[in-house]
């Protein structure tokens, strides 16, 4: 188990509510976000302010933390890779067991160090699932284009023209029949 910072803001001490099940403490702070809070295209930038709205429930096998997390995303739209900024607002709700009341079995228990709770890996796991997979600015954005990188919004008619290398062969016998004869080049008789 490593050792926690209690420095750290995202390490909440329990002390004051005490291990009587049915005992409840609300927690509400400003934190700065974690590094590595997101995706390559979308994340919590690094130090921005994270809203935690919390409640703290004493439960039997430990203390029941749930509750909001609010703050600002800011990532890259997957089509266009303009800035795409998003309010956040997850919900997240997670056991944190009393020393020695969490089954071996389960690695994805997290446990009290004392009297505090690590908030970070829930905090994690709340919020990167939560995180779009492909941002976008808005649904209909169309994007570049495939072969020129042309923003397709300022030149809606964009096109290339290109023939599949399959057919290409084909174009010849048509350039051939739209030719006049005596612009088709002589055939070798023997």
């Amino acid at each position: 188990m490593k050792h926690l910072d209690l420095r750290s803001p995202l390490v909440l001490d329990t002390h004051d509510l005490g291990r009587r099940a049915g005992a409840s403490q609300r927690l509400t702070r400003t934190v700065p976000a974690p590094a590595d809070l997101g995706t390559e295209v979308v994340r919590v930038p690094e130090g921005s302010d994270l809203q935690l709205d919390l409640l703290l429930e004493s439960v039997v096998e430990g203390v029941l933390v749930s509750g909001a997390v609010r703050g600002r995303t800011a990532g890259e739209c997957v089509r266009c890779l303009d800035d795409v900024q998003r309010e956040l607002d997850v919900r997240l709700q997670e056991l944190f067991a009393y020393p020695g009341k969490s089954s071996t079995e389960d690695e994805d228990t997290h446990e009290l160090q004392g009297d505090h709770i690590d908030l970070e890996p829930v905090l994690r796991d709340a919020v990167v699932p939560a995180l779009p997979f492909q941002p976008v600015c808005r649904a209909d954005c169309p994007g570049l284009c495939s072969e020129c990188g042309a923003r397709l919004e300022e030149d809606p008619g964009h096109a290339h023209e290109s023939v599949d290398p399959r057919w290409a062969a084909l174009t010849t016998l048509t350039t051939e029949q739209t030719q006049r004869p005596e612009d088709r080049p002589a055939d070798d008789e023997e």
